[in-house]
């Protein structure tokens, strides 16, 4: 798991995670499975489908997405598959999210660093 010290000087497959991770909730589609899922201990995919909207062939290419990236887990009861989330899998996103939360707001007078030196804020653009 990252802490904020690694957030920086993380190797590649931790940074990697995080983007993968990130990337896997950047659809609308990917959200509103993972919001359903939340209200309920797991369902099959049928179930998604109806509440989502999308055909079933588009709901299984999201499902495989999140599936992907560790937050949905699938589990076959023949013949259906029953899916739920692993919240430990968002374990990485999360540090990162709680790490940018938690950094105090620049001030008016704070400085930049740049290959001239520190200047201040507002003339380092």
């Amino acid at each position: 798991m990252l802490n904020r010290n690694d957030l920086v000087s993380s190797p590649a497959d931790k940074t990697e995670q995080v983007a993968a991770l990130a990337k896997a909730l950047a659809h609308p589609a990917r959200v509103r499975i993972i919001a359903f899922l939340l209200s309920r201990p797991g369902c099959i995919g049928g179930d998604i489908v109806d509440q989502v909207g999308l055909a079933q062939s588009t709901v299984s290419e999201h499902l495989r997405i999140l599936k992907e990236a560790g937050i949905v887990q699938g589990r076959i009861d023949y013949p259906r598959i029953c899916y739920s989330l692993d919240p430990a899998a968002l374990a990485p996103l999360q540090t990162l999210l709680e790490s940018i939360a938690a950094k105090p707001p620049e001030s008016e007078d704070s400085f930049c660093y740049t290959p001239e030196g520190y200047v201040p804020k507002e003339t380092a653009q």
